[in-house]
């Protein structure tokens, strides 16, 4: 699959997450093979006024390469400013009409940008003019079910120079309610000349084949489902090449958990550390053993010595 110039060693994408998609989770995600990950998204006015946490958003290594900032806001000449500013970090530009969290879309960003198609077309016009770096929009198919206008939004996309796009297949209001409406996909694969990427339940490598499959599209972008479980990504690979799906021992899970907090202290420091490890750790060891206690315990730890400590005994008693 390319996206512009930028061509990617396979259809398994990374989706930008807010609170999640931090660098050593994208390094995790890298390993496992995605083939582009993506920043959580960047705040365009955040840029802007120069903010040290928007700035920690960009903190990259050349491992992770190719890399993908996803930008949100709703000026399209502060979207333009943002993306030149990130253009030596990123390989890919994604611009975010899809978020549906009430901050953001209370800000006139994210989904509150799918009420305003002719907004959306002047803020890819104005970023297109800004960057020659591969552009992206993610988006999802409509405000609410009496508007869903993501094909109207698409050909517009398209007309001012997008690159690719990605769709989430719910309305702003179901949020993650319901299912994803996968034929959405397939109207969209129809409707552009552009690769379309397919996001929205996929949480098992059944699910990657079968969107690819069922819609045509070019790649698919993992988000919720590979908390915890990096291994999707490498099952979907598997799956794709036509070899059965490997599935992680309680001890391949813990490892790669462990490896996850040390690569996470290393990058940021013991608080940091302990205020968003625990998350991860609860979903690494979801469904082993023993593991509604140790979540327990985790969410209580005081250090994070005292999370190594309840993970070491969590492998010892596996």
């Amino acid at each position: 699959m390319k996206i512009s110039s930028l061509a990617l060693d396979n259809p398994v994408i990374l989706a930008p997450m807010a609170g999640i998609s931090d660098l050593p989770y994208r390094l995790t995600m890298k390993r496992f093979g995605a083939a582009l990950v993506f920043t959580e998204m960047v705040s365009a006015n955040g840029l802007f006024h120069g903010g040290s946490g928007t700035g920690e958003l960009l903190r990259t290594v050349p491992e992770e390469r190719p890399l993908g900032v996803q930008l949100f806001g709703d000026d399209p000449q502060r979207l333009a400013e943002a993306a030149r500013r990130v253009e030596e970090t990123a390989d890919v530009i994604d611009l975010n009409c899809g978020c549906p969290v009430r901050k953001v879309v209370g800000s006139g960003a994210g989904s509150a940008l799918l009420r305003d198609p002719g907004k959306i077309a002047r803020i890819i016009a104005a970023v297109r003019r800004a960057t020659s770096r591969p552009l992206t929009i993610k988006l999802r198919s409509g405000w609410d079910a009496t508007s869903r206008n993501f094909l109207e939004i698409a050909r517009l996309a398209v007309a001012e120079g997008i690159d690719a796009m990605t769709l989430h297949p719910r309305t702003r209001s179901q949020m993650f309610g319901g299912r994803a409406d996968w034929d959405d996909i397939a109207a969209l694969k129809h409707a552009v000349p552009v690769p379309v990427i397919a996001s929205g339940d996929l949480f098992t490598a059944e699910d990657a084949t079968e969107v690819l499959a069922r819609t045509g599209c070019d790649a698919v972008m993992v988000a919720r489902g590979g908390y915890g479980n990096p291994w999707l990504i490498r099952q979907s690979l598997d799956r794709l090449a036509g070899n059965p799906a490997c599935h992680p021992t309680g001890e391949e899970r813990l490892t790669v958990a462990r490896g996850h907090l040390d690569l996470f202290l290393d990058t940021y420091g013991p608080a940091r550390t302990l205020a968003h490890m625990r998350k991860h750790l609860c979903w690494y060891t979801h469904g082993l053993p023993g593991a509604a206690v140790f979540r327990q315990k985790v969410n209580q730890a005081r250090s994070v010595a005292e999370l190594y400590d309840l993970l070491a005994g969590f492998e010892a008693a596996a």
